[in-house]
């Protein structure tokens, strides 16, 4: 009779608690309900509403980026873990963080209707304050389940998460609630998954004011502040540019095709990084020859099946917006194709972020988004001159070329 311990075993192995498995069963799982939700609404609200939506998710994209402390990148890379009460420290900073977050939020919103065009949306830009709030309430020991990369436990949370707000947002879509849809569905979303961090993660941090014992991770989280600042800039310039002078309707489609360039191609980099960070931490920690080695071989695949994706998406835009979207969205078409080239320079990105920041080398990552950032202004005003709004697109490509090949060099040099 033969044996059937190998698969067996196999099978156990794939699916053990700290399998890779995991993590891209969360990938496609996740991104794709946040596929169908945007995907599903935008066909329903079409590009004004998406826009006015994109301007929300803006101002809270750049408060945390302008808030950030680093601490859950410092969490994972630390070589100790955390005490409870180090924990207790991290969460009354990230409370109090998403706390000043959402009070200014709320303050600005006036401002952010009038210089985005947006009559009538202040309650929408309102509600937005309340994603940092709930995220910042969320238990930090979410950071230490993931630097023990017990990737099942994340997965579960996630996916949870992900499937109240996909749920929600849609039946409120059909129901008439417009673009307040997408950010209900996003509270609920949040708040569930903060929710499930106090419920079912260990060890649960005490519920005190206290700042004290998280000395030790400024050294590291700094350059993670420094990054996210700087990168708030890159990510959120053209979008700034495009909702100020254009208005909701053109940044609907510019975010539209944007967003579903990093759908099929960016997000899939992002969260296998949630993988990657805490697994080259480790491997580093124990043997940093073979984390070297693990990080060439990932970015050897990361290169050649993304170069075949970015041809297949150009060959096939047109019919894909046509039908996802309809014939409403088929001015974004030539920005998508821009759009795929950059997703797919940025999922390079994320795999060089999470071996130099794996390996302590996280000033790397906020020189090369420096040089990003002065490519862009550079590049960018001759280049809208000429080219419009195909030309901030390119200018992005420019910059994203120039941060990769950055962090590419110091990682030879770390290697």
């Amino acid at each position: 009779m033969r044996s059937v311990r190998l698969p067996a075993f196999s099978m156990q192995a794939s699916f053990g608690t700290s399998a890779a498995t995991w993590v891209l069963l969360q990938q496609v799982i996740v991104r794709g309900l946040v596929a169908v939700k945007f995907l599903a609404i935008g066909r329903i609200l079409g590009p004004a509403a998406i826009g006015s939506v994109s301007v929300a998710l803006l101002a809270v994209a750049i408060a945390e980026s302008l808030s950030d402390t680093g601490l859950a990148q410092a969490v994972i890379q630390g070589r100790e873990t955390p005490s409870r009460a180090e924990l207790g420290a991290v969460w009354t900073t990230l409370a109090a963080r998403g706390a000043f977050v959402g009070l200014l939020l709320v303050a600005l919103a006036p401002l952010m209707q009038s210089q985005f065009h947006l009559g009538g949306s202040l309650l929408l830009l309102q509600l937005a304050a309340a994603l940092p709030l709930i995220r910042g309430i969320a238990s930090p020991t979410y950071f230490v389940v993931q630097r023990e990369r017990r990737f099942q436990h994340i997965a579960g949370v996630e996916i949870s998460a992900a499937f109240a707000d996909c749920t929600i947002g849609l039946v409120l879509a059909l129901a008439g609630a417009g673009a307040y849809s997408v950010l209900i569905g996003m509270v609920f979303g949040e708040a569930l998954k903060s929710t499930l961090t106090w419920a079912t993660m260990q060890p649960r941090p005490p519920l005190k004011l206290s700042w004290a014992g998280i000395g030790h991770y400024i050294g590291f989280s700094r350059w993670i502040w420094a990054s996210s600042v700087v990168n708030l800039v890159l990510n959120q310039f053209d979008k700034i540019v495009v909702g100020k002078l254009l208005g909701p309707a053109q940044l609907g489609a510019y975010q539209m095709s944007s967003r579903l360039a990093q759908m099929l191609l960016a997000d899939a980099a992002i969260a296998m990084s949630q993988y990657l960070f805490p697994t080259f931490s480790a491997q580093h920690r124990h043997d940093p020859h073979t984390a070297a080695r693990v990080f060439k071989l990932y970015l050897i695949a990361a290169t050649a099946g993304l170069a075949v994706i970015v041809v297949v998406l150009r060959m096939v835009a047109a019919p894909l917006f046509s039908l996802v979207l309809g014939a409403a969205w088929m001015s974004a078409v030539p920005l998508f194709k821009i759009f795929v080239i950059n997703m797919a320079i940025g999922a390079l990105i994320a795999v060089l972020v999470s071996y130099l920041r794996a390996v302590g080398d996280a000033r790397a990552a906020t020189q090369a988004s420096v040089m990003q950032m002065i490519v862009l202004f550079a590049v960018v005003p001759p280049a809208t001159h000429y080219w419009g709004v195909t030309g901030i697109a390119w200018g992005m490509t420019a910059g994203l070329g120039t941060a990769a090949l950055w962090m590419l060099y110091r990682t030879i040099r770390v290697s």
